[in-house]
């Protein structure tokens, strides 16, 4: 029964997990940090209800795979070129220079030059997983900070894939350290170019068939076997599967899909880089932790200190101001997850002994577990360690397109036309819609459009963090409708939102969801004729305009009853507004005959009588004392069944 063992163990490590996750939340810790606990109790040095298995290290590095590939999804080929001079310059220096400042003091304490130079690129590396997580947690992905802060990890996971196959070749004499390094860049320009390549011209017409079919499960299904073929390509060339699946994202970040892929992934990612945090909470060894307590602060203290004081100095060269740059070295201070891998691949091929990878792998998990409240306080700290006479702070914005006036949430045919009114008046504007084939042309003809589910929160934030002002909801589906205005309402609650309909069936549920204004095509489109009507029978431009104003206040009440005909379309829908008016001739033996309105109770039976005919005069809405008398036509108002049942009661008293 060690099957039956093993899934006791990870349902109990899924019960941990929620629970610490919840418990964190509510004090306002990472979730992260959650993760790490529960696999700290539940791992072998603890309680070892759950062994550290092949299995779970897979999933785990599925994770990293999926955090490379969302990653990718935010860098463009033609943006990886814009950036270049940070990505190679600012972080290529800072890698190299932290590099050999912690491979010198490794040799001062002994350690062989190769295994010295290994351990420096080990602590020199940094947490994507932390650092991007966390800051998009934040919202501030795109701010300036955070753009050279993954400028820099861009980098260090580059880096990555020459310190793989270095790390086996340094206990052996059969190839030079730089003739694997050379090795290792051939490999990775072919993987790069192929990759691209099939990204370019394979990947959006596949991805335009898949759209078209409008299945979700397919989406996402495709999405994922992209990722995991980039990943398992680039691990073929005996790279890193990461490298892999950043391309991926890179060779997708370009497309219409690019927030609907990233919100179709991120559950994925969330969960299996949770269980990677486990795993690496479930080899940190307590007791080395209490034996080795001073050294291991000291490691701590040391390594975060050194990193950001490189970042600090080298932030000159790209003229960065002093707030900037300490903001910065706080962000990637840390020691990253791929520490982990490579601490673990030198002590399989004797580079590092035990000691030190365990080292490593505590002292990278107390600074990945500080790193959240460290970059939430970076502004803080760096303002702190400024000089004050450094006037020349930048504020940490956003750097997206500028902010559009309005978000138009469908782009048919009633977006498009409101979309031309704005450009009119000189009105920008930001669009989503979901039809693959209307969001490439649109985007062919200069659209600024994104292409995703408007009800998905990841999807709606980038767009809503565009739009200062308005949004207007341009399709006729009360389902969607409401579940996007729910989206919009937990992304800002200072957004306007004006919703179209064909009819005013639900327009008092959209209201109560969040909606500023509703409109009606039917009802609005029976105004515009009245007024026209009205204009040209020579009625007032300010009476009109007032009637419009009351018709709209009182939800169109006069234009809900309509005398019925043959070709009349009757709907059951109980939500539909649709009133038939109708004329009931109250006989001599009539049941209502003789009796006062009142005593007919018809409210009861939501049925109303609008009109009273008696001797060719008409009383609008008779009051309920009326008594009703032989011939007296009465004009009713309600639903079609309910007008049918009415009518039978007046006359029959059934």
């Amino acid at each position: 029964m060690i099957v039956g063992e093993e899934f006791l163990g990870v349902l109990a490590l899924m019960t941990l997990a929620a629970a610490l996750i919840g418990l964190f939340k509510r004090i306002n810790l990472p979730s992260i940090l959650a993760y790490l606990v529960a696999g700290i109790i539940v791992g072998p040095f603890v309680i070892g209800m759950v062994q550290y298995t092949e299995t779970m290290h897979m999933a785990a590095e599925v994770g990293i795979v999926l955090l490379l590939f969302t990653l990718g999804l935010e860098f463009s080929l033609a943006k990886l070129i814009a950036m270049r001079s940070l990505v190679f310059g600012f972080g290529g220096s800072q890698m190299i220079a932290t590099t050999l400042v912690f491979a010198f003091i490794a040799w001062m304490f002994g350690q062989t030059p190769a295994s010295a130079f290994i351990l420096g690129g080990i602590l020199a590396l940094s947490s994507t997983a932390v650092v991007i997580k966390h800051i998009d947690e934040q919202g501030r992905l795109n701010t300036k900070r955070s753009q050279l802060a993954i400028a820099v990890l861009l980098f260090q996971d580059l880096a990555v894939v020459p310190l793989l196959i270095i790390i086996p070749l340094v206990s052996s004499s059969d190839q030079s350290i730089a003739s694997a390094i050379g090795l290792a860049l051939f490999k990775g320009v072919i993987a790069i170019t192929v990759l691209l390549s099939i990204g370019k011209w394979l990947l959006p017409r596949v991805y335009n068939e898949i759209a078209r079919t409008r299945n979700d499960e397919l989406f996402v299904l495709t999405t994922l076997l992209i990722a995991m073929l980039a990943a398992g390509a680039t691990y073929s060339f005996g790279l890193s599967m990461a490298l892999g699946a950043f391309l991926a994202g890179m060779m997708l970040s370009e497309s219409q899909y690019r927030h609907q892929l990233e919100a179709d992934i991120r559950p994925f990612r969330d969960i299996l880089m949770g269980l990677f945090f486990v795993t690496i909470g479930m080899q940190i060894n307590l007791q080395l932790l209490l034996a080795e307590w001073f050294w291991l602060l000291l490691s701590l203290v040391a390594i975060m200190t050194i990193k950001a004081f490189i970042v600090r100095l080298f932030a000159f060269a790209v003229r960065l101001d002093t707030n900037d740059a300490w903001a910065v070295g706080i962000k990637v201070a840390q020691i990253g997850e791929f520490s982990f891998v490579l601490a673990a691949l030198a002590f399989e091929n004797n580079v590092l002994s035990e000691y030190q990878a365990n080292m490593i792998v505590a002292v990278g998990a107390i600074s990945m577990a500080i790193t959240p409240w460290l970059i939430d306080k970076s502004d803080l700290i760096a303002k702190t360690l400024a000089k004050p006479i450094d006037l020349a702070t930048l504020p940490d914005t956003p750097s997206q397109d500028k902010d559009a006036d309005v978000l138009i949430i469908g782009f048919g045919r009633v977006g498009q036309s409101v979309a031309k009114m704005l450009k009119l008046e000189g009105l920008s504007y930001v669009v989503v819609d979901n039809d693959p084939i209307r969001v490439q042309e649109s985007r062919a003809a200069g659209v600024d459009i994104l292409y995703g589910d408007a009800s998905n929160k990841s999807v709606m934030s980038y767009a809503v963090g565009r739009t200062t002002k308005l949004s207007i909801i341009s399709f006729d589906d009360h389902a969607r409708a409401k579940a996007v205005i729910n989206t919009l309402r937990h992304l800002s609650s200072e957004i306007q939102i004006i919703v179209r309909t064909r009819k005013d069936y639900h327009s008092d549920e959209l209201y109560e969801a969040g909606a500023l204004q509703v409109v009606p095509e039917v009802q609005e489109g029976s105004l515009m004729l009245i007024s026209q009507v009205l204009h040209y029978a020579g009625i007032p431009m300010s009476r009109i305009l007032k009637r419009v104003r009351n018709e709209r206040k009182k939800g169109y009440v006069h234009m809900h009853g309509f005398y019925p005909g043959e070709t009349t379309e009757i709907s059951f829908d109980k939500n539909d507004k649709l009133e038939f008016l109708h004329a009931v001739v109250i006989t001599e033996t009539a049941y209502a005959n003789q009796k006062m309105i009142s005593e007919l109770q018809l409210n009861k039976r939501r049925v109303d009588i609008v009109a009273l005919r008696r001797d060719r005069q008409e009383i609008e809405y008779p009051p309920p004392d009326t008594l009703i008398h032989t011939n007296d036509v009465l004009v009713i108002s309600g639903k079609p069944r309910r007008v049918e049942r009415i009518e039978k009661y007046l006359l029959d008293g059934g």
